[in-house]
């Protein structure tokens, strides 16, 4: 009669061995034709630093943007306190909406704020619609940063 020593151990690691070269042929590389669209294009505008980002329908509900229209009172702009982005500059901006899902910074002046509304000197039009919520995210697209 003969006894194995090292059986359910020799098993452990046959099994070991099968699940490596199972999950090595699922790390095969995809094929082009199952790559989806970028989420964001951007487009330079000729003569600054500034871009039109264009967003797909799916990135504006995953980035969950929220936008809304600038106010006017007493000559002052008013915008949401989180439409308002500062660069590493200092240089302060927003959002705004210029065709369907295309975007573009704006230079602004904040005169003050007062709880979560930002009184603007100079900005957009009245009516203009700014990006309140998933700003830095734009910001994010348009510089680069974690694309």
């Amino acid at each position: 009669m003969r006894t194995e020593t090292h059986g359910p151990h020799r098993r452990v690691g046959v099994a070991l061995l099968l699940a490596a070269l199972s999950l090595g042929a699922c790390a095969e590389t995809p094929d082009d034709s199952h790559v989806a669209d970028e989420p964001a294009s951007i487009e330079y505008v000729d003569g600054s630093d500034l871009a039109h980002i264009t967003l797909t329908e799916q990135a504006i509900e995953r980035l969950d943007l929220r936008t809304s229209a600038a106010l006017q009172d007493a000559g002052l702009i008013i915008v949401p306190s989180g439409a308002v982005i500062v660069d590493p500059q200092g240089g302060m901006w927003v959002y705004t909406i210029i065709g369907p899902r295309l975007f573009v910074r704006e230079r602004i002046k904040v005169d003050h704020e007062e709880g979560d509304l930002a009184y603007l000197s100079e900005g957009p039009s009245e009516g203009t619609e700014v990006v309140a919520v998933g700003v830095a995210q734009l910001y994010g697209i348009e510089s680069g940063i974690g694309h």
